[in-house]
């Protein structure tokens, strides 16, 4: 016979001190204690429903399962404690060239997680990728990229070369005399190819371009010979359809100064060029010198080239202050046809006044030019005391 009345007693003294949790265990403690009939006996004794009275018994037995706890040492013990070779062969697949076999069968594969466990399987080990991954972690392993950091071997003058190039055009600035920075900017191809960057569309309706870029015979490749004036902030784009030669920089060159320098420099005495050491403009190129002494003739000014020195053509002015700027105004969209670039790049501007002209080159400029010892020899060049090969005036030949 289950006392209702001590039931009652019990829960009243005792639920006030609970929360709603709380009460909903002890009325399902004492229907448990109670046996047959309990919950009924309960509910009348407390007016907790049934129904909460069954959710009480049934988070009764879940908590008495989990409070079932391991003793210590048991279970089943951790692979890499039963595999005593298991974390240094993860170690050598992961990292084969510092860790392991330079020949490891992932030397040259991508290392997923799965491709890694069964590597380790094939090795004999008990390994899922859930397992790799989790190791891996715990080795302060994570996904990482590729980091641009090495130049390569830099050459010993260097820093001197840097040095000379910049008093050498602070000396010309203060002399209101032209300074400018030369180089191609990356070829690309003309067409609805996929252009880098994002733009905001409407959502949902991305720009449509073409699957592979394959040259369009057609159109052809633009090529983008700038020349930046550090005085005036302006840059000018020689947009070329041919090859990209000493030639065609000289003209570029030439082509500034006609639309642009001369008009700003009418007193100037000589023209200085900070350039790359190697391309179109490089500092070994016998056509840029020669395609210089005509353009010297031209102008009737000296021209004073100073090369950058091997390997740091990212620290030409032209490129973080007018190709950066070209390449951001043109993101994310195709370059159809000559006129679209044209305008892409005269559109260019920045809150600090940078301005930007660009007109289409037609003109054909062949590979492979010769250029003769006879022809070298009557260039008007003088080698500067330091490093001749990198620093050099060119001068008009006198009529």
């Amino acid at each position: 016979m289950i006392d209702v009345e001590a039931i009652r007693q019990r829960f009243s003294a005792v639920s006030p001190f609970l929360d709603e949790r709380g009460r909903r265990l002890l009325a399902a403690a004492e229907a448990r204690a109670a046996g047959y009939g309990g919950i009924a006996a309960v509910t009348a004794a407390t007016g907790v429903a049934a129904s909460t009275i069954g959710r009480g018994l049934r988070d009764l037995r879940e908590t008495a399962m989990s409070a079932q706890l391991r003793r210590a040492g048991g279970g089943r013990k951790a692979n890499i404690a039963k595999d005593a070779t298991l974390l240094s062969d993860l170690a050598a697949l992961v990292e084969p060239s510092e860790r392991g076999d330079p020949q490891s069968s992932l030397r040259w594969t991508c290392k997923s997680l799965r491709r890694l466990a069964r590597e380790l399987q094939g090795q004999g080990h008990q390994a899922s990728h859930t397992l790799v991954g989790e190791l891996l972690d715990d080795m302060g392993f994570s996904l990482q990229g590729n980091s641009k950091t090495q130049e390569g071997c830099s050459h010993p003058d260097r820093d001197a070369q840097f040095c000379y190039i910049d008093a050498a055009a602070r000396a010309a600035l203060a002399d209101n005399e032209p300074v400018i920075s030369v180089d191609t900017k990356k070829k690309e191809l003309v067409g609805n190819f996929k252009n880098g960057g994002r733009e905001y569309r409407p959502a949902g309706d991305p720009e449509k371009v073409r699957v592979h870029d394959f040259l369009i015979k057609d159109l052809g490749r633009a090529v983008p010979y700038g020349v930046y004036d550090l005085a005036a902030n302006a840059g000018w784009v020689n947009l070329g359809i041919d090859h990209d030669t000493g030639a065609f920089a000289v003209h570029s060159i030439r082509r500034w100064w006609r639309d642009m320098g001369r008009a700003r420099y009418p007193e100037a005495t000589r023209l200085l060029i900070t350039a790359d050491g190697g391309g179109s403009n490089g500092s070994r190129l016998r056509l840029w010198k020669r395609e210089l002494q005509t353009l010297a003739n031209e102008i009737g000014i000296a021209i004073t080239v100073h090369h950058l020195p091997p390997g740091t053509s990212k620290w030409n002015k032209i490129e973080h202050r007018l190709f950066s700027f070209i390449s951001q105004n043109w993101r994310a969209k195709p370059l159809v046809s000559y006129r679209v670039i044209v305008d892409l790049i005269a559109a260019t501007t920045t809150t600090t006044g940078l301005t930007v002209r660009c007109e289409i080159d037609d003109n054909v400029y062949p590979k492979g030019v010769a250029v003769s010892n006879a022809e070298m020899a009557a260039i008007n060049l003088s080698r500067h005391q330091f490093h001749g090969d990198w620093n050099y005036t060119i001068a008009p030949n006198s009529s």
